[in-house]
Formats: C-alpha cells, structure tokens, sequence
C-alpha cells in the first residue's frame, strides 16, 4: 500500500480557534472579487482546450464546468487575470494566514508535510537518475518547504521564485535564496537551467495554466523533473461532495484530474513518469460534511466514517491514496 506519512488532521493546519477568523476574511474576499464581475471571462478547458463544457455545479456565486473530453472541473466565467491579481495582492485571507494560521501551524507542517515532501522529491531523483544540483519551487508561499530543502543539503542550490515582496522577504527571513520575479521572467543570468522544478498547490489558482507550464520549459534542464501537486478533481472528497468541498472554492478556477494534468503536460513537452493520489484528508473532510448534515452518507460510508471511524477511517483514506482516488495529486514529469 502506498507510504502516504503520519495520520494528518485539519486542525494541525488551521487550528478551530482561527477558523472563524480565517472565513470571515475570505467572505470579504470574495465579495471584493464578485464587484469586478464584469471583467470575468468565459474560458475553455484549461487540460485539453474543449469549448463544450456542461455545467457542474455553483459555489460563492460562480460557475463551475465539467469538460466532456477529459473530465476537467474549471470556473468558467472566471476573474481575468488583473482581478485574480488584485485578489492576492489584497487578500484579506493570506493576511490571516501570514499572521496567525501559518505561525501556529508551521511546525506541524514542517514535520508532517513538507519534510516527507522533500524525501520524496529526493526519491524521484535517485529513481530517474536526476542529478540533485539545483531545485526550483514555484510559488513558495512563506517558504516552508524551501526553508526546509535549504537546511538539508540534500540539493547544492535551492531557489524560490515569488514575484509578491512581501512572500519574497518571508521566504528571506528563513535563508531561502530567493528570485522575485514570475517564473517567465527569469533571465538565464539570474537563474541557470533547473534539474529539478516544483509547483505545490499552484496551478490550480492560474488563470492560464498552459503559459504557466510553457514558461517553465525554459528553466528546466532537458531530461529534469517537473512536480506539481494539486487537487485532483476526480477524488473522493470532490466526487462525494461536490460543491461542498473544501477543494472548490474562490481560488481554485482549475480542478485537474491525474490524465488530463498527464495530457496538457504532453502537449507542452514533457513525458509524466508517476502519478499519485497520496491526500490524507478526503476522509476527515467527508466525516466533517456528514456529521455537519451536509451530506447524506450511504450505510457502507456511513459505517466506515461515522460508526467504526476510529478502527476503518485511517485504513480507509490510506486505500483512496494507493489506488489513485485521493482528491490531492502529484504528478511528476520529464522534460523531454
């Protein structure tokens, strides 16, 4: 069975007592984001370019297809890039998360999360034969996971590239070098070709996903590896829940699924060597709903999350994870 960590639980990443703060700010988040809808843009499927996309559902007030080519989930009208980008520049949400949830919670994520992450990365590089010189990651965030490559010595040079200042200097403060700039941006001079690139919970927030992954081509060395993680719109979590889930929300406009991400990544260059499921959380998130009255579990779930969650819970979310029906992905890719 697949090696997916420690049992992991929602509030070793956002303690209860911040949620409710945490939601309020994304509440007026969106409301600023819905006051620009008249710059939203209809789109097609990001995965595979296919116009007939049929709808899936609605949440926060936007619209969500289903592609009937290769099954992707995406917000289509969508915010254009210049709201998305005043989104983030002036989420009152991430404020919350620098201040006070990432604070509270980096530690956990230090050891439960991002620590295994590098041990994995480092795997896929002894199994493909990729040299462990220079690693990139895309959209670092605060910078835990490439404080934490950083402090190993398990690369020669770790880089973080983040075009925001002030995600640029919390990425600083914890002695990551770091590269302010979009990814499509970096000169040759600032950056030498990657062996290895990453991109946690990233793409799924683009509004062109496709320009994104073209734009790290240039950056990654021929026969390196690309990582993306992401939701994977076909999990458990979303399948059951839909709209319900915590997966589908204001910011998450793509919701691949593990071969459409596979087929966009061909079409820009790339051969995809693994692909896995390894969440943790899809059955805490679907316990929640059920108890919550949220969603009406069949007797067979209801035994397995609600009855017996202590004994076949665990067990349970490890199976979703080894058989590629978890709702978080990773996928791994050669440039070829």
């Amino acid at each position: 069975m697949t090696d997916i960590g420690e049992r992991l639980s929602e509030t070793e990443l956002c303690p209860t007592d911040l949620l409710a703060m945490q939601e309020a700010a994304f509440a007026r988040d969106i409301a600023r984001m819905h006051a620009r809808a008249a710059e939203f843009v209809a789109v097609s499927c990001p995965a595979c370019g296919d116009r007939a996309g049929t709808p899936a559902f609605e949440k926060f007030g936007f619209s969500y297809l289903r592609c009937g080519t290769c099954r992707t989930l995406y917000m289509s009208p969508r915010p254009s890039e210049a709201v998305l980008a005043d989104y983030y520049r002036n989420s009152e949400n991430y404020a919350v998360w620098a201040k006070h949830v990432f604070p509270a919670s980096e530690a956990a994520r230090r050891e439960k999360i991002h620590r295994p992450w590098l041990g994995r990365i480092v795997g896929y590089c002894d199994r493909f034969g990729v040299p462990r010189g220079t690693l990139v990651e895309i959209g670092p965030g605060f910078g835990t996971f490439a404080a934490v490559a950083t402090e190993s010595g398990a690369f020669r040079r770790v880089v973080a590239i983040e075009p925001t200042p002030e995600l640029a200097e919390a990425c600083r403060q914890r002695g990551v070098e770091v590269v302010e700039a979009r990814v499509e941006d970096v000169s040759t001079e600032a950056l030498p070709e990657a062996d290895v690139v990453v991109a946690f919970e990233v793409i799924e927030h683009l509004f062109e996903p496709r320009r994104f992954i073209r734009g790290i081509g240039p950056r990654l060395r021929k026969g390196g590896l690309l990582v993306l993680s992401c939701p994977n719109g076909e999990g458990f979590d979303i399948a059951t829940l839909g709209a319900e889930s915590l997966a589908v929300d204001a910011e998450h406009v793509n919701l691949f699924n593990p071969s459409a991400l596979a087929r966009l990544l061909a079409d820009e260059g790339y051969e995809v060597v693994e692909s896995t499921t390894p969440g943790r959380l899809d059955a805490e998130f679907v316990r929640e709903a059920a108890l919550a009255g949220r969603v009406r579990l069949d007797p067979f779930l209801e035994r397995v999350l609600i009855t017996e969650w202590e004994r076949l819970g665990w067990p349970f979310q490890q199976f979703l994870a080894a058989h590629g029906l978890s709702s978080h992905m990773w996928t791994v890719a050669r440039r070829l």
